[in-house]
């Protein structure tokens, strides 16, 4: 299994702060902020596959929102405790690299929002 710590030289240091430390990139600042990509966002650390670019929508929220993973397996979710109100983390479950947090405030039918970090994201072929 790949871990994301083994990519630091592979990493820039925001990249490294959000993936391995589980940092959050500032509001507003990734270049994926906005819907409009085409094709599939993949993992910045092992390259796997985590959503389709026709999934993100505008959240108004600073970060890229999704409505759903690539695969229902391709992120776990972790308990994260760090902040007064407790929150669902992301990681990809191959490399367990932190990529954001998921919310019940989306819209309709399941109401998520993956909130990611653009730094834990590259698009593909871009």
């Amino acid at each position: 299994m790949t871990h994301i710590e083994d990519f630091k030289d592979k990493l820039s240091p925001m990249a490294y702060k959000v993936c391995v430390e589980h940092g959050t990139e500032p509001p507003n600042s990734g270049k994926y902020c906005e819907p409009g990509h085409e094709g599939v966002f993949l993992c910045v650390g092992c390259g796997t596959a985590l959503f389709y670019a026709q999934d993100q929508y505008d959240a108004k929220s600073g970060w890229p929102s999704f409505l759903r993973p690539f695969e229902p397996d391709v992120v776990e979710y972790y308990e994260d405790n760090r902040l007064q109100a407790p929150r669902t983390e992301v990681r990809c479950a191959t490399c367990q690299s932190h990529l954001g947090h998921v919310f019940d405030d989306g819209p309709e039918p399941d109401r998520l929002r993956y909130c990611i970090n653009s730094v834990a994201l590259e698009l593909e072929d871009e």
